[in-house]
């Protein structure tokens, strides 16, 4: 499956952003979806994930609260809604795959990635 991600851009602290990634090629409804980020030094890190049914949802500690993950089979679409975004929120944002139906915060799990878009914002 291929995964397009979009959305990023630059905001001030407070603000809000909404990512959208796009699937297409394989079975989505099939996939659990994870989005994950990277800022520069750092690690890949786990913010969010939401099961096949998109009933089940997880959150990095950093984000809850602030972030929602959800999905809509049927636009084979998955979404970050970022609120109240803070200069450490900062990053390159990953949409991923993951075959097995269960959110992990592993990336190894998953198994396609999106290209990433980035999330700069301003204190």
């Amino acid at each position: 499956v291929q995964l397009q991600a979009s959305g990023g851009g630059l905001v001030q602290a407070g603000g809000s952003l909404r990512l959208s990634c796009a699937a297409s090629g394989g079975t989505f409804s099939s996939y659990a979806m994870g989005w994950f980020r990277q800022a520069p030094g750092k690690e890949r890190e786990f913010v969010a994930g939401v099961t096949v049914s998109g009933v089940n949802t997880d959150y990095a500690d950093a984000v809850k609260g602030r972030f929602t993950i959800s999905r809509d089979n049927a636009k084979t679409t998955v979404y970050l809604q970022m609120n109240n975004l803070q200069p450490e929120d900062t990053a390159v944002y990953y949409c991923a795959a993951n075959q097995r139906n269960y959110i992990s915060k592993s990336l190894f799990v998953y198994t396609f990635w999106g290209q990433g878009t980035q999330v700069t914002v301003s204190s």
